[in-house]
């Protein structure tokens, strides 16, 4: 049996319109590529405020912020004002050298002084002189007088941790630093962070550079009455200041007419 024949239709094919679409030379279509290196967005373009960044991030922005703009006491204030760049690196020299032993090094020292104990020897080495840290390990001092110098961290979170520390040493009479940061302060300590550190004694060859520091501290510091009263922050947006000042101009230019009419 034959296959059937295919029962098509035998009507005419459709035929596209041959009028030419209109384009709007100002605003022509540009079709966006969406494969790989397709449609890039302008070299040079800053999108970093469109960035969603980490929660941590933007706390500590919004927190310098606020403290610009807050009117900030000067007991927090203070905190601010740390020892300039040069100075801290020559107090830190010359603490470096008084690092605390390390558990190795703390272990031979221990092993050399049973062995001279061992062996009859009446007198055994003194335990060097070296770093002081802990809160409460440095409260303990500063209020017994036992510390030459205290160092504290300017960016101490929270701030209360520390807050009554400067008053603490202005009334024990102990010199006293602030120096950035925690981080550089627990280096010298083997720690992550450290938020106080003090200095108890030195070797005979560094007790002139520690009375020089001891001054600095006390002048800077201690005794240092703009410190203890001036109050921070107050710092207006760039978007207030410029309405601020619109409104000071505005206000001195209707002042100005008045005078004026006033003189005619």
């Amino acid at each position: 049996m034959a296959p059937k024949k295919s029962s098509k239709s035998k009507g005419k094919t459709p035929v596209k319109a041959s009028s030419a679409s209109k384009t709007d030379p100002l605003f022509p279509s540009r079709p966006r590529s969406f494969n790989v290196g397709g449609a890039i967005r302008p070299a040079g373009r800053d999108l970093s405020r469109f960035v969603r960044w980490p929660k941590y991030v933007r706390v500590q922005r919004q927190r310098a912020v606020l403290y610009q703009r807050l009117k900030v006491p000067p007991a927090i204030n203070q905190f601010t004002k740390a020892i300039g760049k040069n100075e801290a690196v020559n107090v830190f020299k010359l603490l470096n050298k008084y690092r605390p032993e390390t558990a190795a090094a703390k272990k031979q020292r221990n092993k050399e002084k049973a062995a001279s104990e061992a062996k009859g020897k009446g007198k055994t080495a003194n335990v060097p002189h070296q770093l002081k840290f802990g809160l409460k390990h440095v409260t303990t001092l500063v209020e017994e007088k036992k510390a030459s110098l205290v160092l504290i961290a300017c960016d101490v979170d929270p701030i209360e941790l520390v807050l009554w520390l400067p008053a603490l040493c202005r009334k024990m009479e102990v010199p006293f630093m602030i120096v950035k940061d925690k981080a550089r302060l627990g280096t010298l300590v083997h720690q992550k962070t450290s938020a106080v550190i003090a200095l108890t004694g030195v070797n005979k060859e560094d007790e002139a550079q520690l009375k020089i520091f001891q001054d600095l501290g006390v002048e800077k510091f201690n005794k240092n009455a703009d410190l203890m009263r001036k109050w921070g922050g107050g710092i207006m947006g760039l978007k207030t200041q410029a309405k601020l000042d619109k409104r000071a101009k505005a206000v001195a230019a209707e002042d100005a007419k008045k005078a004026a009419s006033l003189k005619h």
